[in-house]
């Protein structure tokens, strides 16, 4: 199985209308703008989030703070792991949400920070897998767990 094009002739792998043909979630819940990189053969992804101020979440989380709840970098996080899984030959399911362990968040994550999404297939079956998962932000680890995930036929969701 070969790699998508790396040419990156826009700066990127995947762009938005990529992924949400690949994704089934949409705004607000779509977290993942594009796919910067991609390596079959290592079982590896990394995907960008451009966290805009303008993010819903921040008008609650917090107003005169704003910082992004760990639990929508988590789940941009499995939104990038479940494009790693589509592109490992997996076009006709969805993985879905099983486990999160050894979750850790080691810096807050604000408004105009790009968060790069790297995940790590370390186990895909046909029937699930995990994936090891790092939030960075300016090459520091802003969040890092595992992710377990089953594999459903989308016709099932």
């Amino acid at each position: 199985m070969s790699a998508p094009n790396k040419d990156f002739k826009n700066g990127y792998v995947l762009g938005i209308k990529e992924i949400s043909e690949i994704l089934p979630h949409r705004y607000p819940f779509l977290l993942v703008d594009r796919i910067v990189s991609i390596d079959l053969e290592k079982r590896e992804i990394v995907g960008q989030k451009n966290v805009t101020v303008n993010e819903e979440f921040f008008n609650g989380h917090f107003p005169n703070a704003p910082i992004m709840p760990g639990v929508l970098i988590l789940e941009a996080l499995a939104q990038t792991g479940g494009v790693l899984i589509h592109q490992l030959g997996k076009k006709n399911k969805i993985a879905l949400l099983l486990f999160v362990n050894n979750a850790k968040f080691r810096k807050p994550v604000l408004p105009g920070d790009v968060l790069l999404l790297h995940a790590e297939g370390t186990h895909i079956g046909s029937n699930g897998g995990r994936v090891k998962v790092k939030a960075t932000v300016n090459g520091l680890v802003a969040a890092e767990a595992e992710i377990g995930f089953a594999l459903r036929d989308k016709e099932q969701i």
